[in-house]
């Protein structure tokens, strides 16, 4: 079960906001807000860029044909004016993206999609997200998404902005996840994001043996060659992650990493950019990797693990409302802890191995 924790000693939020979620919801059909409305600010690291490459990068939820369909039909504005997809950005402009949602996105249903309700009062939700749930409808996906469920327990989502999700996590990547509920409450998650006062720390198996943690400061863009992955660029947006080693096994590590910004694919691009791609995430270079005569487990639980290997365990912030901390953490789902321990397992059943042991805290 996952454990919520409320850290600030002396502070209770009031009754009316500790409603936690234990009963179901009826089925109900909201009337959502049309358009998809976004606003952000062009960096300098992008000066010089058309806009419609500008803005693959900063919105890279949607194609580039998408947007750039957006820029000639006006709903994609810079500084509030209609320009051409060849037009240069110098820095520090303003991109405003309101528009009506890709044909075939279902953001008015409601659906039930399986999740877990952690935390939940009238401005704030905290999401666990099993792996496979994607979090919100768009190409190749239209609904069965996290926000077709969210609109199923909470229809007023319906008048948020995307329903109130502030950030994101892959389809295939686990774990906690803030929706606002509230317009105040998306006001205040959206600006502490965007200081980096959103404390989230992953848990992730990766390839190879890291020798100590180390911070990954690296620019994130998408990859021209393949808009379904992101790459370090020098034109990209800037990315810190912090890593820390929790184990080392014979030919893989369990790790730590935080997150100090939150660009697409962030943890899975940094960690393959030092040779470490995370376990399963075959986008970004991980080739099933074994130590020598491995266990029959080990060899079947790398083999059959279809994801990347990367759980959002906690997560603390400021309440938006009451400016409570809160902190939240969630268990490794069965997936990820059959795969370390089958790691586990298999480092001490080698004998050069035994005398080393694999804990070695936080490094």
């Amino acid at each position: 079960m996952i454990r919520v924790i409320w850290s600030e000693p002396g502070v209770k939020l009031p009754a009316s906001l500790l409603k936690l979620h234990s009963q179901s919801h009826p089925m109900v059909h909201p009337q959502v807000s049309e358009n998809i409305c976004r606003t952000i600010r062009v960096g300098p690291e992008l000066a010089g860029q058309r806009i419609d490459k500008a803005a693959a990068v900063l919105l890279p939820d949607y194609s580039r044909t998408q947007l750039t369909e957006w820029i000639r039909d006006g709903s994609l504005t810079l500084d509030g004016r209609v320009v051409p997809a060849k037009q240069r950005v110098f820095g520090d402009e303003e991109l405003a993206l309101n528009a009506a949602p890709p044909v075939g996105a279902r953001w008015d249903v409601a659906q039930i999609v399986r999740f877990d309700v952690v935390y939940e009062d009238e401005h704030l939700l905290i999401i666990d997200k099993p792996a496979g749930v994607v979090v919100h409808p768009g190409a190749g996906n239209p609904d069965g998404t996290l926000v077709n469920g969210l609109l199923q327990i909470r229809p007023a989502l319906a008048a948020l902005p995307r329903a109130g999700i502030v950030h994101r996590l892959d389809k295939d990547t686990s774990g906690l996840l803030a929706v606002a509920a509230s317009s105040v409450a998306l006001r205040s998650l959206s600006e502490a994001l965007a200081r980096h006062e959103v404390t989230r720390r992953y848990r992730a198996v990766v390839e190879g043996v890291l020798t100590g943690g180390r911070s990954i400061d690296a620019p994130i863009a998408r990859d021209p060659g393949n808009r379904l992955r992101q790459r370090v660029a020098s034109v990209g947006r800037p990315a810190l992650t912090h890593v820390q080693v929790i184990e080392r096994y014979r030919a893989h590590c369990l790790v730590n990493a935080e997150l100090a910004t939150g660009r697409t694919h962030q943890i899975r691009v940094h960690m393959a950019s030092i040779g470490h791609p995370l376990v399963g995430d075959r986008r970004y270079g991980a080739r099933g990797r074994l130590p020598s005569r491995p266990s029959v487990e080990l060899l079947a639980a790398i083999r059959g693990f279809q994801r990347q290997a990367l759980h959002a365990a906690e997560l603390a912030f400021e309440h938006p409302v009451t400016g409570a901390a809160l902190a939240f953490e969630s268990p490794l789902p069965l997936d990820l802890a059959q795969l370390i321990h089958c790691l586990k397992s298999d480092q001490s059943g080698d004998p050069d191995m035994r005398s080393a042991g694999n804990a070695v805290g936080r490094s």
